[in-house]
């Protein structure tokens, strides 16, 4: 029953994964900038972040035993803020293990979604911000957002295309579009923390963005109702 309801919220969270991806080209949109360029100066700086970091991983040995210790440190912070307990945390080149009391979705599929060192990077920008605002050299931390989140997609894929318990506990195609949905909501959560754009902004797109995939949505359905009903052999 569990497993039946999942698939039925996967599919349902398929317009929701395409509404958060045009919100997310949105947020990148709304960067200030100082000119009428079609990508903006911090856009700019976070694919430079992005192609950078997809050079060195593909020249230089694989950085396994960093991306295994922020894996198994995001499970171990996403148990603390659900109140487990966490011990026996250990990390290798062949993986790593941390043992927690309680287990949920989030705290299991968190290392998919949750890019732990862009997080850094975002909490710094939000101190830095707290104290000089406007944020200095944005497009540097644009950088190091995209460079972090290159980071975390490629080792992330890496990950889903081997077999994983976390994934297959709760269902592949519920676990897909969930950390879809989540880590491309999530990049553009880090935009915001690292420029100017406003949260309420995020929120209006995001909303906006929301409604319209869900009305072509039904949109679709209806089509596709009135033309079944419309099949000589459906006629009364």
């Amino acid at each position: 029953m569990a497993n039946a309801l999942r698939f039925l919220l996967a599919l349902a969270g398929l317009p929701f994964a395409w509404a958060v991806t045009r919100a997310f080209l949105d947020v990148v949109r709304l960067i200030p900038s100082p000119d009428d360029s079609i990508l903006p100066a911090g856009a700019v700086s976070g694919i430079a972040g992005f192609a950078l970091c997809l050079v060195l991983l593909a020249l230089l040995p694989s950085p396994v035993r960093l991306y295994v210790l922020g894996h198994e440190l995001t499970h171990a912070v996403w148990g603390l803020l659900f109140g487990a307990r966490v011990s026996r945390l250990k990390v290798g080149l062949k993986g790593g293990s941390v043992t927690l009391s309680k287990s949920n979705v989030l705290i299991t599929l968190a290392p998919y979604f949750f890019p732990f060192y862009t997080m850094l990077v975002a909490l710094a920008a939000l101190v830095a911000r707290a104290f000089v605002s406007p944020l200095p050299c944005p497009s540097a931390w644009l950088f190091a957002v995209g460079f972090t989140w290159c980071f975390h997609c490629i080792f992330t894929v890496r990950a889903l295309m081997q077999a994983q318990p976390d994934v297959n506990e709760y269902g592949r195609l519920f676990s897909y579009v969930f950390i879809w949905i989540v880590n491309v909501a999530g990049a553009a959560a880090w935009v915001v923390c690292a420029t100017e754009v406003r949260w309420r902004d995020f929120g209006r797109v995001m909303a906006h963005r929301a409604a319209s995939a869900y009305a072509s949505t039904g949109n679709v359905f209806a089509w596709l109702y009135e033309s079944l009903r419309s099949l000589p052999f459906l006629q009364g």
